[in-house]
């Protein structure tokens, strides 16, 4: 018996969004919406060019809409909006969602589960991981910068749709698996998000940047390791053994990428810092647990978001942030 395809809401028109959109369209009933109207109109215009890991290039039509009055229900909502956006897109994924359907977050930073399940209800809202780099070059031109796996977690009751939805991501190429619990996965890509992304969008630079200046290198892994700290204070395990390390082998391995955060704050767009680093540093407060770089990055970002000067650094002043409230320096 055939299998009717599932009818997908990609909440996102930004580069991730495009992104699962491109690869999903040939598999499942997709519709993109978003609010960037520059983007929305050129991907109704012209279609999405996208340029691929190897240097090769492919062009996509896809349905997308800024006006979600004249959709059906839908099997699945994927929310991949910036996180100060999960709210509004909680309440559209709440409109757009039939009674049994999955909302299902991949976005940065922590929170997100938490606004989503609010509106659609914990037994709908499920977390996702992903390690797909994207960026936008321009209205309708996508460079996919890297592949990773993506991970879904299992929610009790709708594992049979949770594992529909990643057998549908394997179909178009997006490697995922089910997994049965994503705090692990949701901290250990925190930890890198907070090594590399208030970085590079503080100073301008692609991922290897970070790694091959000394000073930046050694600033990227304490704040990865502040996040390592704060997961083993709450009995999490990450799903790597040495977070610095972990992190600096992800910069190396998407050197060319711009972060999602610099790409926000070329365009003069928020940041998700407040999803990151504000996280960080209210948990650590919380636990007694300094985060003293990951809240020099929270400040940093914000009065740089504001129009104050960008941030200068060498070894010294490093040293001096890290060492403004905690004895150990990563070395």
């Amino acid at each position: 018996m055939t299998t009717a395809p599932l009818n997908v809401a990609i909440l996102g028109v930004g580069a991730l969004g495009t992104l699962f959109g491109s690869r999903l369209k040939d598999h499942a009933n997709v519709t993109l919406i978003g609010t960037w109207q520059a983007q929305i109109e050129t991907l109704q215009q012209q279609g999405l060019r996208v340029i691929h890991p190897d240097g090769s290039e492919s062009h996509h039509f896809l349905r997308v809409t800024a006006d979600l009055a004249d959709m059906p229900p839908v099997d699945v909502v994927l929310v991949l909006v910036k996180s100060h956006q999960t709210g509004r897109a909680a309440a559209q994924a709440a409109a757009l969602l039939r009674p049994g359907g999955l909302a299902i977050t991949l976005q940065n930073g922590l929170g997100n589960l938490e606004q989503l399940a609010q509106r659609v209800g914990s037994e709908r809202a499920v977390q996702g991981i992903t390690a797909q780099g994207a960026t936008i070059l321009a209205p309708g031109q996508l460079r996919h910068a890297g592949t990773g796996p993506t991970y879904l977690a299992r929610v009790p009751g709708r594992e049979r749709q949770i594992e529909a939805v990643a057998e549908l991501f394997n179909r178009a190429g997006l490697a995922t698996e089910v997994v049965d619990d994503a705090a692990s996965l949701v901290w250990g890509k925190l930890a890198i998000n907070a090594g590399i992304n208030p970085l590079t969008a503080l100073l301008g630079l692609p991922n290897g940047a970070l790694v091959e200046d000394e000073s930046l290198r050694h600033l990227m892994a304490a704040a990865a390791e502040e996040v390592a700290q704060l997961a083993r204070a709450q009995g999490i395990e990450l799903p790597y053994a040495d977070a610095a390390q972990r992190t600096a082998e992800v910069s190396r391995a998407t050197a060319a990428n711009r972060s999602s955060m610099l790409q926000d704050m070329s365009r003069y767009a928020p940041t998700e810092i407040e999803a990151i680093c504000g996280a960080i540093v209210r948990i650590g407060q919380a636990l007694g647990v300094p985060t003293p770089v990951n809240r020099f990055f929270l400040e940093a970002i914000t009065s740089k978001e504001a129009g104050r000067a960008a941030l200068s650094l060498d070894r010294t002043q490093i040293d001096t942030i890290y060492n403004q409230e905690s004895e150990v320096w990563i070395s």
